[in-house]
């Protein structure tokens, strides 16, 4: 995974230019959810497009990621944007509680939790983010939906639907993806069945305070909203946030978030 993000340190940067519904969504989301001038822990933050936002928000803001590419790029692009970021982390995710002080108001888990393949290690990390939070703190963790592959299928190589039929199905009964010659592309990722995320999550001593799909039911048809002039993306982008609770519409999303609060006791 270091190898991955550290031979492409871009990658992560560009990819949330080419998909602004997750970006705007995701930001909207952190906006209504996140108490003002919060101290934020950005795990598997990547370059830093969300710590690099809210720290301009007026939030205290600490990277943390695996990659130290992706570390390097984002100070970069914090003193390019004139933002002050309160710390930049680079660790693994497993080791978080190692690497960190204090506790947290607020923290972003939206990469390790679909980078880990193994379930042992996904609930290692949230419980790690879990037990560094200030009582009443706000997590946010991130999945990719089993859907998102038969999704991606239908946007960039419907031709191949004949070949990939089956595995595709399968991604709903097991979620692992494995990098090889015959199935390159996205690195080793773990994707999860919506249904199943409610109760993952009940595992832990957080109050759900909303699951979402990010995309919503924009997903399938995003480069034509992309292209549309600023208004009407937006007002596309309010339809899905008033529709992208109901469970009714998960399958048709690539990423699902879920926004808890920890005890106050």
């Amino acid at each position: 995974m270091e190898a991955f993000y550290d031979g492409n340190p871009e990658y992560e940067w560009r990819r949330l230019e080419i998909h602004r519904i997750e970006y705007e969504t995701t930001r909207r989301y952190l906006d209504i959810y996140l108490p003002k001038k919060s101290r934020i822990l950005d795990v598997g933050g990547g370059p830093g497009r969300y710590s690099i936002y809210l720290a301009s928000q007026g939030h205290n803001v600490t990277l943390f990621d695996l990659s130290s590419k992706n570390i390097l790029l984002a100070k970069a692009k914090a003193e390019e944007q004139g933002v002050h970021l309160e710390g930049f982390i680079h660790g693994n995710a497993l080791e978080l509680d190692h690497h960190t002080k204090g506790r947290f108001d607020a923290i972003l888990c939206m990469g390790p939790s679909y980078h880990l393949t193994d379930e042992s290690q996904r609930h290692i990390v949230i419980d790690k983010c879990v037990n560094v939070l200030k009582p009443g703190g706000i997590l946010f963790v991130s999945f990719i939906s089993a859907f998102a592959p038969i999704i991606d299928m239908m946007k960039g190589y419907p031709h191949m639907i004949l070949d990939e039929k089956d595995r595709l199905l399968d991604y709903l009964k097991d979620g692992t993806n494995i990098v090889s010659e015959e199935n390159p592309g996205f690195t080793d990722a773990w994707f999860e069945n919506p249904a199943n995320i409610e109760g993952i999550m009940k595992k832990y001593p957080l109050e759900k305070l909303v699951i979402t799909a990010i995309e919503g039911m924009l997903s399938p048809n995003e480069g034509k909203i992309n292209s549309l002039p600023e208004d009407c993306f937006n007002a596309f982008i309010e339809l899905s946030m008033k529709l992208s609770t109901n469970p009714m519409t998960w399958g048709s999303c690539e990423h699902m978030l879920y926004i808890g609060r920890i005890s106050k006791s």
